[in-house]
């Protein structure tokens, strides 16, 4: 069920990682790091990907290289978005995955790639479209963003919110259903050979609906997460466990992230957390719970 298992989303990107209180991602990298060698040795055949890194940097990627970081994993992930945030055009996309191969070894993985209905339905057409000619030959995996819009009601993770103009607006605008679950016309475009990322949100209601949808378009490969901070809430492992059986019949990116306020260096699921290591025991109860009796239920079928 579980194919890859990726550290933290977006580290370069302040909404996301504390840079300001990490300044040369040593906390991050050594955290990484550390959270690589435990899950490698509990579960080998994981493949162990860098969170997708927005904007896509090769000197961030050459930084992390330095600190040893790098020998750990398996896959780059990266995030792209030109028709709503980044400053290059769609069809650079080949040149920017380029940028990254030409710093690492390691196979680049294109982890969100979406394009917002905030403008009009026929841009993300256009560029759902465009997307899948550039981009499904190109690396071993892609992942459109999102399946869902983000209900209005809350709240996109973004540092500055609605000071932030259309740019905070767009963010709600990023799935091939609406958020109340009617399609729009990218729907019909999709090609199933691209995965979906779709991040379910404590108790979400639409996780039942979403596999349905999932499994109507024929999507085999699904990115979502496990929430760090979530993992400390009360009835967390009931939660989890509600997700991850729903989502087990698709090749699963797993995406742990986020900082529990309490054991952050400042309370705000950005910081660098007080101890590294503990990233490192629920990245390993993660595996322990997910990932292993997965694998033992394969080795006895195969048997």
């Amino acid at each position: 069920m579980i194919e890859a298992i990726k550290f933290w989303n977006e580290p370069n990107n302040l909404s996301h990682w504390d840079f300001e209180m990490d300044p040369e991602w040593r906390e991050y990298a050594e955290m990484t790091r550390r959270a690589a060698v435990t899950v490698r040795a509990l579960a080998p055949e994981i493949k162990l990907v860098l969170g997708g890194i927005s904007p896509i940097d090769a000197n961030f990627i050459r930084l992390l290289t330095g600190y040893g970081l790098m020998r750990e994993l398996d896959a780059v992930g990266v995030h792209g978005f030109p028709l709503d945030w980044n400053h290059w055009q769609l069809d650079h996309w080949p040149d920017k995955v380029a940028e990254i191969e030409d710093v690492t070894d390691l196979p680049v993985w294109v982890t969100e790639v979406g394009v917002s209905t905030f403008g009009a339905d026929e841009v993300q057409v256009f560029g759902l479209k465009r997307t899948t000619e550039l981009l499904l030959d190109r690396v071993e995996r892609v992942f459109w963003y999102s399946l869902y819009d983000l209900p209005p009601s809350w709240e996109a993770t973004t540092r500055h919110r609605e000071s932030e103009g259309s740019a905070y607006y767009r963010h709600f605008y990023m799935g091939l259903l609406r958020h109340d679950g009617t399609p729009k016309p990218a729907l019909e475009h999709f090609d199933p050979e691209m995965g979906i990322c779709q991040w379910f949100h404590f108790e979400d209601h639409r996780l039942e609906e979403a596999v349905g949808w999932l499994k109507q378009l024929g999507v085999k490969r699904l990115r979502t997460g496990i929430s760090w901070a979530d993992w400390h809430r009360p009835g967390a492992l009931e939660w989890f466990d509600r997700q991850m059986r729903a989502i087990a019949d698709f090749d699963v990116t797993l995406t742990l992230c986020f900082t529990p306020p309490s054991r952050g260096r400042r309370p705000c699921h950005t910081s660098p957390p007080i101890d590294l290591a503990e990233f490192s025991q629920f990245a390993s109860e993660v595996v322990e719970r997910y990932v292993k009796p997965t694998t033992r239920v394969r080795q006895v079928t195969a048997s």
